[in-house]
């Protein structure tokens, strides 16, 4: 049954976490005597300490986003759930969560800089520019996958709209609270987090349908909630963390963990059986092979470079003490793992053929979560709504944090100072996004398609190419400080190999169109950076 599934995954995670995490927080030498750069560099703005489950649901609700849920679906029906849960599980303890906790452990030694900021300092100023430009190229690929998805979903259902509307007023509030009435975590946790779930309730009363949205943009309401959506990641990444950031991750996080708590109980208890086949076929037209494009279709549901630049840009900057690294940098990946099985666990137990297998991945998930939570006794509708709305909350995580790091990026790429900074940067960040999600995108056949699906093929390769790019610099950062780096080679070496290829393969398909040409962009920017970093090891050891 399904449930074997889920056990057998959860025993190696937590098996993971225990063990390996240890090995890795000894590796780094975590030590709370060393003060944090929050400390150390405190703003007011951006580099703020946060409780440590104030700040893993910071970090756990950026990098949870969309990815890990509609990835494994994708890939689950494509090539059976086999090889998907065999890649969450072994990507997720010995790629991902080593990258992340990399990441943020080399940051927070380095001041919070970014990854970038340290490939500057151990290789060299072109590594520098080339890595800041090619993950300010992947978090533009992200906002506008999430930012339609987003829209999308506030289409199809009203009721997320309108609890999603009164979820950000909730978290405000709630900054306002625990920040300037100075009231304690524990208190406004117990009347803010029952509220967030009472307005998965009141959204259902009170939806705001499509026949309510000015239609402003070619009369489309879709496209008028994406530009809703890019004014609000504009004005939410540009004010002080304490206000909106870190009280809204810190919320959802609650959403989340319900999320995962219910779908994993409701799997435990529901009986569910195992009717998707475990593997279909080598071979997807308009996807391509399962090796390698199994990797970057799960994308963030096994390993993130998006991760890497959260942890690196907005975790770093608010970690109190160095051992919260352990438990936000690589539990939030294990966590995340968790949240990418229990998506493809929507698929498995669908009979291959069933009408819902041709629903978007994110109306299969909230049907998924719906036949979980009916095992507790919730209502087929309400939990639908549940499942979208706390998918909702993440997207609209990460598409302010994406923003955020986006403006981090292009200040240090176009060294802007200034207390205007932030706004020019943000502006520029968003510009394309907008364009891309106003604009027709269509595949390969000429048909028209939505801007996330148009987008996700090389959304999911720059993803897990930077991912890479990102282990190659912790490994240039750590041979070059004479630390032992065997534990990061793995990584570095097959997350280059398998995006390099599927980068390449994606520009044999797609050739001259807009993501062919991506493709290519980002294969040339790939490319240089692997051969800097070779030469800086050479010189290395043979110095």
């Amino acid at each position: 049954m399904l449930v074997a599934i889920l056990l057998s995954a959860v025993s190696a995670f937590i098996l993971a976490y225990v063990f390996y995490g240890r090995f890795l927080a000894k590796r780094y030498e975590l030590d709370d005597s060393r003060p944090t750069p929050s400390h150390t560099s405190y703003d007011g703005i951006d580099r703020v300490p946060a409780h440590k489950v104030v700040l893993l649901g910071h970090h756990f609700s950026s990098i949870a986003g969309a990815a890990p849920i509609v990835g494994p679906v994708i890939a689950g029906l494509a090539f059976g759930w086999l090889p998907v849960v065999i890649w969450i599980v072994l990507g997720t303890i010995f790629i991902g969560g080593v990258i992340d906790f990399s990441a943020l452990t080399a940051s927070i030694r380095h001041n919070a800089r970014s990854i970038a900021e340290i490939a500057r300092q151990y290789m060299s100023p072109l590594a520098y520019r080339l890595l800041l430009a090619f993950i300010w190229l992947s978090l533009i690929y992200v906002l506008t996958v999430f930012a339609d998805l987003t829209a999308t979903t506030f289409i199809d259902d009203g009721g997320v709209a309108s609890s999603s509307l009164i979820y950000i007023a909730l978290a405000v509030l709630f900054g306002l609270a625990i920040n300037k009435m100075k009231i304690r975590l524990l208190w406004a946790s117990f009347v803010f987090v029952p509220l967030v779930f009472i307005a998965v309730w009141v959204g259902q009363k009170i939806p705001l349908s499509a026949s309510l949205i000015p239609e402003i943009i070619a009369g489309d309401p879709k496209k008028t909630w994406a530009i809703i959506l890019i004014i609000y990641c504009f004005i939410a990444s540009t004010t002080p963390v304490w206000l909106l950031l870190q009280p809204r991750d810190y919320l959802s996080s609650y959403l989340l963990y319900a999320s995962v708590l219910g779908g994993f109980t409701g799997i435990l208890i529901g009986g569910f059986p195992i009717q998707y086949p475990a593997f279909t076929t080598w071979h997807v037209p308009n996807i391509g092979t399962l090796f390698p494009i199994l990797f970057i279709t799960v994308a963030c549901g096994a390993c993130s470079g998006f991760h890497s630049i959260v942890a690196s840009g907005t975790t770093s900057k608010q970690l109190n003490k160095e051992t919260d690294g352990k438990t936000i940098g690589y539990g939030g990946m294990i966590l995340e793992g968790l949240v990418a099985v229990i998506a493809l666990a929507t698929v498995v137990m669908l009979p291959k053929g069933d009408a819902i297998t041709k629903d978007a991945p994110l109306i299969i998930y909230g049907k998924g979560m719906a036949k979980f939570l009916s095992a507790l006794g919730v209502s087929g509708k309400l939990g639908f709504s549940f499942g979208l709305l706390a998918l909702s909350a993440f997207i609209l995580t990460t598409l302010d944090t994406a923003t955020r790091l986006g403006r981090y990026i292009f200040e240090e790429l176009f060294n802007l100072k200034g207390r205007q900074s932030r706004y020019i940067a943000t502006f520029a960040t968003l510009t394309l996004p907008t364009i891309f999600v106003l604009i027709s995108l269509k595949d390969t056949q000429g048909n028209l398609i939505p801007a996330w699906k148009a987008i996700w093929p090389v959304f999911g390769a720059s993803n897990q190419l930077l991912a890479g790019l990102v282990a190659l610099v912790i490994a240039v950062w750590l041979h070059k400080t004479g630390r032992k780096i065997g534990f990061i080679i793995g990584p570095v070496f097959f997350m280059n190999i398998v995006t390099l290829w599927s980068l390449v393969l994606l520009l044999r398909q797609y050739k001259t169109t807009a993501v062919g040409i991506i493709a290519g962009i980002l294969l040339l920017l790939a490319i240089i950076l692997v051969v800097e970093a070779c030469r800086t090891l050479k010189k290395i050891i043979t110095a």
